[in-house]
């Protein structure tokens, strides 16, 4: 069974769609004015802004009131009646984003029991990326108790042919939205497709990989720490349920978005490490312990400082991301995030005191043969698309 299946969508009948959709909430995580903003153009409008946890707010004092606030919103929405509700369909996308591109994708349900995040496996939806298991905890609290998900994750099929989405964008004509996205998003445009034709596209998909002998059909591209702790949840509450009810149960399928990573809209971009608090000794670590016959920029309070790094891209953030971990685990108080967008992170750094490390950008055509055979790449190797360009929260589901 294909982990692809059709599910009921929800989307909001009369809001103001220019403020109902928000990036995704792992995105500018250290930049508080940008959803201090946010909040101020949505004002008391209907938005998913007050169905998510912008995770800039992660580790507040208060962050079990938001959370119970979540849930409210959600219970609110739904007794109001918010959403109108389409029926065991797809909504087929496509995204205009502020740098010019425009990519494609359509929102599925995701068989969680198809999705693996360990190194090896013959799941077949696969992590890209190392799951951090104390990031999951988190998350499962926000997940438990809210009566709805919103997809924010998105699925890459290897689809050099371009026989599934491609196909799909024929027939695209039943336009269920279309609007400007806030704070400098781009465009979004949202089609109803044949369910029916869908499937049928997935599962040829399918069948053509597994006659070469590939397992893997679907990457998780962004999103792997949210799909997880979906899977955490449908993992508590499956042993209270029969077998009959595991088969359908909402919890079960995560709604996401799936691009095909030859889109020509997809871009892989770096995400850039800054540590606050470090200093001159993280450079010399660097220096130290990477090297290479490529090169990286690193910032030190306005001083730019070239490192030797790796020519393959995944091998250098790899050896980055060691140092930067070391470090962090033997400095207190020192501490990495992960900035996407070269201009943000240098605003970052201009704003506050640490080392900030320009990284490589990796080739996505290497993405599926990298993973099948080495595993996940290491936290935050790549992100697709600048962070404007993120997935915006439009669609919902029942959880």
């Amino acid at each position: 069974m294909i982990a692809i299946k059709p599910i009921d969508i929800l989307l909001p009948r009369n809001a103001d769609l220019n403020k109902w959709a928000v990036v995704a909430c792992d995105q500018f995580t250290s930049q508080e004015d940008y959803w201090k903003s946010l909040d101020s153009l949505v004002g008391d409008g209907q938005s998913t802004l007050r169905l998510i946890y912008p995770e800039v707010y992660l580790g507040e004092e208060n962050g079990d009131a938001r959370i119970s606030d979540i849930h409210t919103q959600m219970a609110r929405y739904l007794r109001d009646g918010v959403f109108e509700k389409y029926k065991n369909t797809f909504i087929l996308v496509k995204r205009q984003t502020p740098f010019g591109n425009v990519r494609w994708g359509i929102v599925v349900g995701l068989d969680l029991d198809c999705y693996c995040f360990t190194h090896p496996s013959h799941a077949q939806v696969r992590s890209t990326e190392d799951v951090v298991m104390d990031r999951i905890p988190p998350r499962l609290k926000i997940r438990r108790g809210a009566p709805l998900e919103l997809p924010h994750v998105i699925i890459l099929i290897d689809d050099g042919k371009k026989c599934v989405i491609e196909k799909l964008r024929e027939n695209a004509n039943d336009v269920v939205y279309d609007f400007d996205l806030n704070m400098g998003g781009g465009h979004v445009t949202g089609y109803r497709v044949n369910a029916d034709e869908a499937v049928a596209l997935f599962e040829n998909y399918a069948a053509d990989k597994l006659s070469q002998g590939k397992d893997f059909l679907f990457a998780v591209g962004d999103g792997n720490h949210s799909l997880a702790s979906a899977q955490a949840y449908w993992n508590e509450i499956k042993p209270t349920l029969t077998e009959e009810q595991r088969k359908t149960h909402p919890a079960r399928f995560a709604l996401c978005e799936v691009e095909n990573l030859y889109d020509d809209g997809i871009k892989f971009e770096p995400i850039h490490r800054f540590v606050f608090g470090a200093d001159r000794r993280l450079i010399d670590m660097l220096a130290e312990k990477v090297g290479g016959d490529a090169t990286v920029n690193a910032y030190l309070g306005g001083e730019k400082i070239a490192l030797g790094v790796p020519q393959n891209s995944a091998e250098a953030i790899s050896a980055v991301q060691a140092v930067v971990e070391e470090f962090v685990k033997n400095n207190v108080g020192c501490k990495a995030d992960y900035i996407h967008g070269e201009d943000n992170l240098l605003s970052v750094a201009s704003q506050n005191s640490g080392v900030a490390i320009v990284m490589p950008p990796m080739r996505k055509e290497e993405l599926f043969s990298y993973v099948e055979a080495h595993g996940a790449l290491c936290k935050k190797t790549f992100s697709m698309g600048e962070a404007q360009e993120k997935r915006y929260y439009i669609e919902a589901k029942r959880i």
